[in-house]
């Protein structure tokens, strides 16, 4: 039943985050990137809320740690999602993937540079190649199409590094939070922030609002941003930090074939063998040496 139910989890992550680039493309289609993810966070933080109320879990982090929830706010909400959303207006949904499964190559790289971890060959190796075959791909899409723009290609790559950045330092503060807490009412302020900034600088008509966009941004808000995380959670919980992690694997691979099944789009042939070879094997290897590498003191 314990493998039964972590096969379940492993694949409803997989098919969350699959998903989640393509509807973010559909999403900006006809909503302006801060205000559509404004839209998507008041979606979410609604849902967050009523479970932490019924799970009895703070909406608040612990004293010492209020203003750090602030930072969370805007650097791990707010601005990096505002820039993957904006970024995909440039970039195809499957580019936009394989750059954020470069996740566990940031946050060791985070790790190594604030926390002072110690590392392995094989982590250096698996890191190495895994930053040299990413900047190959984007240098591969930017000559073979015109879907791939360094303005977007940046904008993604920032949001990366401020993700790994905060759960690196979550680690070094000792900030130990339920899920719930950690997303509930930082979401709920980056949502209401954005809609308000989004609502000056970008000025939407929601006349213009097409119903595939307001249904992307749902989707985003209610399935990605609440039962996506919750799945991926509970996957850690269960199985192990490696069988989790694996999950930066296949995420981007769902993401290419949904691409390419209704839009047509799909990574030059260099793009997938860079990616499909060298960017795979040093994600894979970062992800095994992790077992290996001994505790920070």
């Amino acid at each position: 039943m314990r493998r039964i139910t972590i096969s379940l989890l492993f694949i409803l992550v997989c098919l969350t985050w699959g998903t989640t680039w393509l509807a973010m493309k559909i999403a900006v289609e006809t909503i302006p990137p801060l205000f559509a993810t404004g839209m998507r966070f008041i979606a979410a933080s609604p849902l967050l809320i009523i479970m932490a109320w019924v799970t009895r879990a703070p909406l608040l982090f612990s004293r010492g740690q209020r203003l750090f929830q602030c930072a969370v706010t805007v650097f791990y909400f707010a601005i990096p999602f505002s820039l993957m959303i904006y970024g995909e207006q440039t970039v195809s949904s499957g580019l936009a993937s394989v750059i954020f499964a470069n996740m566990p190559v940031a946050v060791l790289i985070a790790s190594l540079l604030l926390l002072n971890e110690k590392t392995c060959r094989l982590q250096i190796l698996g890191l190495l190649l895994a930053i040299a075959s990413l900047a190959a791909v984007l240098l591969s899409e930017a000559k073979e199409t015109s879907r791939c723009h360094w303005q977007g290609a940046l904008s993604l790559i920032v949001a990366l590094i401020m993700h790994a950045v905060m759960y690196t330092l979550c680690k070094k503060r000792g900030c130990h939070v339920a899920v719930l807490t950690f997303n509930a009412l930082p979401c709920c302020a980056a949502g209401l922030a954005l809609i308000a900034a989004g609502w000056c600088l970008e000025q939407p008509r929601w006349q213009d609002f097409s119903p595939g966009s307001v249904g992307a941004t749902l989707y985003l808000g209610v399935v990605a941003g609440v039962f996506g995380i919750l799945c991926y959670f509970s996957l850690q919980k269960k199985a192990s930090a490696f069988q989790a992690s694996t999950v930066f694997l296949i995420f981007p691979v769902i993401a290419l074939l949904l691409e390419n099944a209704l839009y047509g789009y799909t990574l030059s042939p260099v793009s997938r063998l860079l990616l499909l070879l060298p960017l795979s094997a040093g994600i894979l290897l970062t992800l095994l040496s992790q077992r290996h590498t001994p505790e920070p003191r």
